[in-house]
């Protein structure tokens, strides 16, 4: 099984890459988080944001596995499954997407909660999409919660009208303005019967099956390692475990099952929300990466934050995850500009240097690095031998710094832009 996550805040471009590469795969599984995510992908000239379905949906022959790790919110997955359908009608979802027993669902009420904890001065605001994928996690480890196989009890209404009106109480004593209880219960239960049109089973079986018959997996991560909950940038994190060990848990493979992990890193760094963010740029070149790079959340729309590359950062992320390969974007975004900086450590106030971390201290200055910048038309080239030597050297810098190969570089934003790098 080889996976696929990006190593820095999110929005590295994944969706792209999983779909170029998808094809030699005939299994794609997402093992993490719900439809917080966004990824992006590009047919025919369109693009289109998938969220709970992995973005191998529109290779044939491929199965799409929703996995254990995720939550599933069935009103976003019929909105999706749709959205898909209109965009491509030959795509037949109901027969290649595979969902597990295992994955927790989200309540309508978790997304009200959501909104109360983000907007209350009683709570810390982290920035969240407001989708309710924390308070799934939390009712998870709580161990209040239904999951996917839960639907096919006879008791399932009772319980989840039980745990709907438990909230709602708690939400109406905090004089939050409320929707109707009913309009929202129906809705949830007309998008679960739409969910029991798909296959649902013990994914971590079927997994494992299809490995011992000798077929290949590309495990999907969302968010990005920086955002891990254990791992990053806490508390300014998402809810679920986005890294290499998260996959395999997430999935229920073995860890001895993992082969390749391609690691998925900008050019320079972006986030969105809150959290410490070192280099991040307040002046117009951070506002003409931005808008050159189009950094807007596919999922929320809101404008990210941009910076230079996080060196020790993204030291930390190949270090945690094993990454094998790194696939480098929007190397083309940087294009023009006369010189570009990396980080290359930190210096603390007490003389020490930080050369890979993830979590630092407030008065850590970061120190840049300037290299020459490039320029280049990257629409038609078709090999690295055709990238300018500065870009070729930025390339090298990194390689070394790493440990491990640039393998891809993606050179714009259309689907097939994406050069897959010849050795050194």
């Amino acid at each position: 099984m080889d996976i696929v996550l990006g190593l820095q805040w999110g929005d590295e471009g994944k969706g792209k890459f999983i779909d170029l590469i998808s094809e030699n795969y005939d299994i794609t599984a997402r093992f993490n988080g719900g439809s917080n995510a966004g990824h992006s992908i590009e047919r025919n000239g369109r693009r289109i944001t998938l969220k709970m379905i992995p973005s191998g949906i529109f290779m044939k022959g491929v199965q799409n596995v929703i996995g254990t790790g995720t939550v599933l919110d069935p009103v976003s997955f019929k909105k999706e499954i749709a959205n898909l359908q209109a965009f491509d009608e030959t795509v037949q979802p109901e027969t290649n997407v595979i969902i597990s027993l295992k994955a927790h669902f989200v309540l309508p009420t978790h997304k009200l909660l959501d909104v109360f904890m983000e907007e209350s001065p009683d709570y810390t605001t982290i920035g969240t999409t407001k989708n309710g994928i924390a308070q799934a996690y939390s009712n998870k480890i709580l161990r209040q919660n239904v999951r996917v196989g839960d639907m096919f009890a006879p008791d399932f209404k009772s319980r989840v009208r039980h745990i709907l009106e438990r909230d709602y109480k708690m939400l109406a004593e905090g004089n939050v303005e409320l929707p109707s209880l009913e309009e929202i219960s129906n809705e949830f239960f007309e998008a679960v019967d739409f969910l029991k049109k798909f296959k649902c089973t013990e994914t971590e079986i079927y997994l494992n099956k299809a490995l011992v018959e000798g077929k290949t997996i590309l495990a999907e991560g969302s968010q990005a390692a920086m955002l891990d909950i254990d791992h990053g940038t806490y508390p300014y994190v998402t809810s679920s475990s986005t890294t290499a060990s998260g996959a395999s848990s997430g999935l229920g493979v073995s860890p001895k099952k993992i082969g390749d992990v391609f690691g998925i890193a900008k050019a320079y760094c972006t986030r969105v929300g809150n959290g410490v963010f070192p280099t991040e740029l307040f002046d117009e070149l951070g506002e003409e990466i931005r808008t050159k790079g189009n950094e807007f959340g596919s999922n929320t729309g809101r404008p990210r934050r941009t910076g230079w590359l996080d060196l020790p950062a993204l030291k930390y992320a190949v270090m945690i995850n094993g990454v094998t390969q790194l696939v480098l974007t929007k190397a083309d975004v940087l294009s023009g500009l006369k010189s570009v900086a990396i980080c290359t450590h930190y210096e603390l106030e007490d003389g020490k240097i930080e050369k890979i971390s993830a979590v630092l201290p407030d008065n850590a200055k970061p120190v840049l690095k300037w290299m020459e910048g490039w320029n280049a038309d990257f629409s038609n080239m078709e090999s690295n031998s055709e990238l300018p030597q500065e870009l070729q050297d930025f390339l090298t810098f990194l390689e070394a710094e790493l440990g491990i190969p640039v393998a891809y570089l993606s050179i714009g934003p259309g689907r097939e832009q994406i050069l897959k790098l010849s050795s050194k």
